[in-house]
């Protein structure tokens, strides 16, 4: 049986590198603020396939793409699975008041 390869380490830009411009693009699309707002909502992480969003696996995982690179939420691999959680110190730090404010917002 052939040794399982790793998968590659989730990248997500370090706290400086987060742009107002860049999280308020990943939050416009409906999916993408569903998602955060689970994981606000969550008290531990959320594995990629426990978000309840009415999506294919592979447009689920481009908007987990998304939300990574724009600073949002940061991904742990364990296992065969990939955790998320949201990046709420550092965008309350670098913003604030900008997550409570789009999630307090109605739908």
């Amino acid at each position: 049986m052939p040794a399982s390869v790793p998968l590659p380490p989730l990248a997500y830009p370090d706290r400086d590198e987060i742009t107002v411009e860049a999280v308020l693009r990943a939050l416009a699309d409906p999916i993408r603020l569903a998602m955060v707002r689970q994981l606000a909502n969550s008290e531990t992480e959320i594995s990629c396939s426990a978000f309840e969003v009415p999506v294919t696996k592979s447009t689920l995982t481009h908007h987990l793409a998304t939300l990574r690179q724009a600073g949002v939420i940061v991904g742990r691999q364990e296992g065969t699975t990939r955790y998320n959680s949201l990046r709420r110190n550092d965008l309350d730090a670098l913003f604030p008041g900008l997550l409570d404010g789009v999630l307090a917002a109605p739908r």
